[in-house]
This record gives C-alpha cells, sequence and structure tokens, in this order.
C-alpha cells in the first residue's frame, strides 16, 4: 500500500485511520482515542479497530505509537497566519511562554502554521487524528475544518487562546477586551476628545466585535452617540495590520470633520498609521491623539511612543499550558472553562488633551 509521508518524514495517518474507522465501523476519534488512551475504549470496540487495522495493513507512525503508551510529549500550538508579518508583534511573547511552561512541565512545542488554506489546514488535521501530538493550544483562530473534519472531533485535548470558544465546548483563556478599550476610550473623553476613528480588525471577528462594543460603551456612558465615531478597515485580517493603518490615513484625510483621537485595534495598525500621519503634516499628540491594543515591546520606541493596551500574553500562555495538560490529564474541570486575564493601558507620548 502506497503511504503518504509528511514533512517531517513521519506516515501520514489521517486518511488511513479514516479507513480503519469506516471498516471497524466507528468515528475516527475513536481510532484516535483507541491509539492515544486504550483504557477509554472498551475492549470489543479495541478488538474491531485491530482487526481493521491488521486487514488494512495499517501502522500507526512512530509518534502515535508512543503516545498509545503513553510517551508523547509534543503539543501543538496552531498559529493564525505567517508569523513573519502583522500579528508577529506579540506571537513571540506568546511562544516564549508557552515554550517556556511547557519545557517546565516536560512537554516540547511544535508550531503549525493555519494560513487558512486547505493544504495547511488538512496537515494539522492529520497531525491532529493520527496521534503525532498530546495536545494543541490554537492561537486567536477557529479550528481548521476540511471535509468535515476537525481537531476537536479526534479525542485531542485542545485550548483556545484570545479567541472565546468556551460555548462550543472548548477551554478558553482571553483578555478583557471589550472593558480595556471601553476605559481607553474613557480616557480619551476624559481628556476632552469628542471626534474619534476606530481602525478596525476584519468585520465580524471576536475581538473586533468586542473591543468596538467597548467603544461604543463608553461613549454612551458620557452621552455620546455612535455618529462620534468614523470607522476605517473591516475588510482585512490582523495579519495586514500595517496595510490596513496606511489604508487609514487615507480615510481620515477624506473625513470633513477630522478626529482628534484614534483607536487601533492592533499596534501594526496604530504603528503604520502614525507614520503616515506624520509625513502628512500632523503632529502627534498635538493634532492627534493615539492609543492602540496589543502592548508590543516596540510601542516604546515609536516616535512618539505609543500608547497602547498590553494584553498579559505571557500570563495568558502559561494558563492555556495549565488547562491543556489538565485535560490531558483527564481532568474533569478543564472541559468548558473561560479564563479572563484583564489587560492594561499604558499611556505614553502619544496621547494628550485635544485641542480646544
Amino acid at each position: 500500500m502506497n503511504k503518504n509521508k509528511d514533512v517531517a518524514g513521519e506516515e501520514q495517518s489521517g486518511a488511513l485511520m479514516a479507513d480503519v474507522a469506516r471498516l471497524a465501523g466507528v468515528a475516527i476519534s475513536t481510532v484516535s482515542r483507541a491509539l492515544a488512551n486504550p483504557g477509554r475504549v472498551n475492549e470489543k470496540t479495541r478488538a474491531k479497530i485491530n482487526a481493521a487495522a491488521k486487514q488494512l495493513g495499517y501502522t500507526p507512525n512512530a509518534m502515535a505509537r508512543g503516545l498509545r503508551v503513553g510517551k508523547s510529549n509534543t503539543i501543538m500550538i496552531i498559529l493564525p497566519g505567517s508569523p513573519y508579518y502583522g500579528a508577529s508583534q506579540i506571537i513571540p511573547q506568546v511562544l516564549q511562554s508557552i515554550n517556556k511552561s511547557l519545557i517546565q512541565a516536560g512537554y516540547n512545542l511544535m508550531i503549525a502554521n493555519l494560513d487558512r488554506e486547505e493544504a495547511s489546514e488538512r496537515h494539522i488535521l492529520n497531525l491532529a487524528f493520527g496521534g503525532t501530538v498530546r495536545g494543541a493550544i490554537i492561537f486567536s483562530s477557529k479550528l481548521p475544518e476540511v471535509d468535515g473534519r476537525s481537531p476537536a472531533d479526534s479525542g485531542l485535548p485542545i485550548v483556545s487562546m484570545l479567541f472565546d470558544m468556551s460555548e462550543a465546548g472548548l477551554p478558553s483563556v482571553v483578555t478583557n477586551d471589550r472593558e480595556a478599550i471601553r476605559d481607553a476610550t474613557a480616557e480619551l473623553i476624559r481628556l476632552g476628545h469628542r471626534r474619534f476613528l476606530y481602525i478596525a480588525g476584519p468585520r465580524g471577528n471576536y475581538h473586533d466585535v468586542e473591543r468596538y462594543g467597548g467603544v461604543l460603551e463608553a461613549l454612551r456612558a458620557t452621552g455620546l452617540t455612535e455618529e462620534a465615531v468614523s470607522i476605517s478597515g473591516g475588510d482585512l485580517e490582523y495579519q495586514h495590520g500595517f496595510e490596513i493603518g496606511i489604508r487609514a490615513v487615507d480615510d481620515f484625510m477624506r473625513l470633513p470633520a477630522r478626529p482628534t483621537a484614534v483607536i487601533a485595534t492592533s499596534d501594526d495598525m496604530a504603528i503604520s498609521f502614525m507614520s503616515r500621519i506624520q509625513h502628512a503634516g500632523l503632529a502627534v499628540p498635538r493634532d492627534l491623539s493615539i492609543v492602540s491594543f496589543d502592548g508590543s515591546p516596540v510601542c516604546e520606541f515609536c516616535s512618539p511612543p505609543l500608547s497602547t493596551i498590553k494584553q498579559p500574553v505571557e500570563e495568558m500562555g502559561r494558563a492555556a499550558v495549565d488547562l491543556l495538560l489538565d485535560a490531558t490529564a483527564g481532568a474533569q474541570n478543564a472541559a468548558a472553562t473561560r479564563t479572563v486575564i484583564p489587560s492594561s493601558l499604558i499611556l505614553r507620548e502619544s496621547i494628550a488633551p485635544a485641542k480646544s
């Protein structure tokens, strides 16, 4: 039988596992559990799976065999896109925190790049269903799905970080997006700002919904209406933050009554916007105050230093690992928790009172 190989030289067992499941008359996730944790599958079902595997000549890869006897020590983190642009501002901090926690617990980290392309999604599914990894942390994204298969169906313990999927049954570690943006907007209002430009992430995205909701809550609390805020963006993913910020400059310059404050939903957007708007002749913060979201270290070294809402990525990384390791150990309370770790507003020179 011809057996495909993945980039690491291991056997890609996803499709073959599906064949075993069909022949045995069970779900793919049941085959995965039989490999990873035989004690969770009854003896009769295990016998059917073993017979089907033998008939098909199916042999799990080496790491799956390790999982079957409880020896796998690899955890996969699924990133939402290329780490070389856009969201890269905080990804290194996330990876460092998660990797440190995993090493201390005796595990290794495998990085998978989602990219929202079928090939990468299928590869991630093969890793999940093939038993190559012990668990997964998915970062700021929905789970991939190909041909009706999702990692959630594999029996693999999964934790979502920076995206709330607790209602879908996944333990999730998030920050308080809405409250943090609400407090930052309230600070701008306190400084006398009454017209705002909101630089948005992708329309309908969890983070954008929460953050724009926070802006509106702050406006309403002080008697302002939604008409006080203009919106730029909404059609590109967060990974394109620099481009979103550049486009927002054109939108800003076209407004008949220009805002005195800008709220950007990522540092990348704010950094590119601030650079281009200053080249256009406006001074920050004399003419325009700017605040962003993420808290990446580079904000401190912008000109002027950028006010930002710092996400506690190190703490969230540790919490995600703790939840995942609880799940791999069979802890019942890891089922669908929602852990919220608050962000903090760092005020720097990019914010000042509105011009009278």
